[in-house]
Formats: structure tokens, C-alpha cells, sequence
């Protein structure tokens, strides 16, 4: 899943008014850009540090686990207000720019994915999500620091990997036919991959500075969203691959 945008000539993004075409002007101070900078990861901190205190809580509190499996309705709600709260920060410029609207949005938006990622965790062994945890969190920085430190414009890719996505997609569907190790190894690690890359775009769209796209200064809400959505997905294809390899 991803919030997602994609520039095929011209900047655009599903069903928006484009809040990201072209903001070198907005971002032509480099105090602007900083401050929108921290902005979004102290937003993104927030959220990471919620979502792991639901895969805690679902990994080593066994009341939380035998009141969600109990409750699945709970579960099939959270994916409803997960998706329309995402839809709607996506879509709509009112929602995501407007304060507090925006970030009771984003509030409610990650404490259902927290708890959805937390019963999915719950699913695999303690260790494996553990390792999936360190193992992301070591991609993601290694990541980040070569998206602000290399010379290569990312934000040129946005239709190549939102047709990857596509393919992807289509992959995952046909791979529900076939139980195959091989199969499972092979789509996690193209899904970790791709949201791989996926992360490096939407970094290079946050930053600006010289790229050929990059997102309004008052995106922040939008930035820190798309940011953290192809963290979870990197998390979740490693999670999936660590345990299709081990068992």
C-alpha cells in the first residue's frame, strides 16, 4: 500500500491537486526546507514509536493477542478506517493541510495501522518480527543518509515504480495459488526491494533542493504519510521473508 503520486511529464497524484510540481521557489531557503525537514520526522518518529508499542503489546502481552483473536471485528474496522483515513489525507487538500484536521487524521490513521501491524506480528515468532525490527530500521538509515548524500535524481522514477508496484500487485495475487517457498522468497524480496526504492523517491521529494519534483512545504503531513507507509511495507516483505526463509 502506498499513499503514493506519480509523475508521468507532469507531477500528479491520485484524485489531489498536485502538492508537489515544482516548489524549488518554496524551497529556495535552505531554513525553510530544514525546519520542513524535522517536521516530518519528528512526525515520522512518532509514529514508528507507536506502531512498535502495538507490536509489543501484541508480541508479549497475551491478554492483547486472545482479546484481538476473540475480536476480529475490532481488526476488520481498524482496515476500514485505515484505508478511508489514508484515502482521504491522500486525496483531499482540506484534510492533510489543514491544522488540527491534518493531524487528527494522521493520529487516528497510525494507531489502526499500529494495531493492525500488531496483530499481523503476532502471527510470527517473537524473534523473527525482532529481527525483521533491526533489520528494517538498519535498511531505512542506510537508505536515508545515501538519498540525501548521492547525486542521482530519484524523483524521475515515480511512473517506473508505480507500474512496479502494479506488477507487483498482480505478483501477489498469483502467488496466493501457489504455496511455493521459492514463490514466497521470491515475491518478499521484490516487495522489499521496490518499497526499497520506494523510500529513496520520497525522501528525494521531501528534500528538494534541486530535484526535478518536490513537495510543498506545507506537505508535511502528506511527506511524513508516504514515508512511513513504505517503511511499514519494507518491514512487513522483510518480516515475510525472514520466516518463508527460516521455515
Amino acid at each position: 500500500m502506498h499513499a503514493g503520486y506519480n509523475e508521468m511529464g507532469d507531477a500528479e497524484k491520485y484524485g489531489a491537486d498536485d502538492p508537489f510540481a515544482d516548489n524549488s521557489m518554496a524551497f529556495s531557503d535552505i531554513s525553510i526546507r530544514a525546519g520542513f525537514i524535522r517536521k516530518v520526522y519528528s512526525i515520522l518518529l512518532c509514529q514508528l514509536a507507536v506502531t512498535i508499542s502495538f507490536i509489543c503489546f501484541f508480541l508479549y502481552c497475551e491478554p492483547v493477542r486472545l482479546y484481538a483473536v476473540s475480536h476480529p471485528g475490532i481488526f476488520y474496522g481498524a482496515l476500514a478506517v485505515t484505508f478511508v483515513t489514508m484515502i482521504a489525507m491522500a486525496c483531499c487538500e482540506g484534510v492533510r493541510r489543514k491544522f488540527p484536521t491534518n493531524l487528527l487524521f494522521l493520529t487516528l490513521f497510525t494507531l489502526c495501522e499500529g494495531y493492525l501491524l500488531g496483530a499481523v506480528s503476532s502471527v510470527y515468532k517473537a524473534d523473527e518480527v525482532l529481527m525483521a525490527v533491526g533489520i528494517t530500521a538498519v535498511v531505512v538509515l542506510a537508505i536515508t543518509i545515501f538519498a540525501f548524500q548521492t547525486k542521482y535524481d530519484f524523483t524521475m522514477m515515480g511512473g517506473f515504480l508505480f507500474v512496479a508496484l502494479i506488477v507487483l500487485i498482480c505478483f501477489g495475487f498469483l502467488a496466493i495459488f501457489f504455496h511455493n517457498r521459492v514463490v514466497q522468497i521470491v515475491y518478499a524480496s521484490l516487495g522489499a526491494l521496490l518499497f526499497a526504492l520506494y523510500l529513496v523517491y520520497d525522501t528525494q521529494i521531501m528534500m528538494g533542493g534541486g530535484k526535478m519534483y518536490s513537495i510543498s512545504p506545507e506537505e508535511y503531513i502528506f511527506a511524513a504519510l508516504n514515508l512511513y507507509l513504505d517503511i511499514v511495507n519494507m518491514f512487513l516483505y522483510i518480516l515475510q521473508l525472514i520466516s518463508a526463509a527460516r521455515n
